[in-house]
């Protein structure tokens, strides 16, 4: 799980386990990050530096490819984890941060049997009783149950949404950050 000490990485590594994940590793980008997202529940927290990254996620899971990857940055981190997938592994693209596009080659997808699957939300918001409610549902009642917490980072005045968007675009940010309309 890429970003895991963010406001949806750190949700992906509380759910990934009772979703049927085995080993959650978690990358963050300092060393403050990757303790939370141990506190969060990942085995494993490593730097996300795309140098070395696809032997570092390989070293955290005994030395074997990993079966999926989440990743909200693209650039050259989605390069290295897609070489870090075991055969029939498969990353779920739900961002670009780094704003820099791939290009995915399907001659190497085809002989390392890995796939990579684009997720948008709002495609979910197009049908949302058949692809929002339950699992949204579902969400809220593991939260009532305390076995998911949303990670608030800091609350923003409405004025400051600015000064917000830089503080996470900056990755100075944990966990959600909230803009008070009140």
């Amino acid at each position: 799980m890429h970003s895991a000490a963010g406001g949806t990485g750190s949700l992906a590594v509380q759910l990934a386990r009772p979703m049927g994940a085995g080993r959650v590793i978690a990358t963050a980008s300092s060393a403050e990050k990757r303790e939370a997202a141990l506190r969060f529940g990942a085995d494993v927290a490593v730097d996300p530096d795309p140098e070395g990254l696809g032997d570092r996620l390989r070293e955290a899971n005994d030395g074997r490819g990993v079966d999926v990857v989440i990743d909200m940055a693209g650039g050259p981190g989605f390069d290295a984890s897609l070489r870090a997938l075991d055969p029939f592994g498969r990353i779920v693209v739900c961002g670009i941060a780094s704003k820099e596009q791939n290009e995915i080659r399907t001659g190497h997808l085809l002989r390392h049997s890995r796939s990579v699957v684009g997720f948008w939300l709002f495609h979910c918001l197009d049908d949302p009783e058949r692809r929002f409610r339950a699992p949204l549902r579902d969400l809220f009642e593991r939260a009532v149950r305390g076995e998911v917490t949303v990670q608030v980072g800091g609350r923003w005045p409405l004025a400051e949404a600015a000064a917000a968007h830089e503080a996470l675009v900056a990755r100075r940010t944990t966990g959600k950050l909230v803009l008070d309309v009140g």
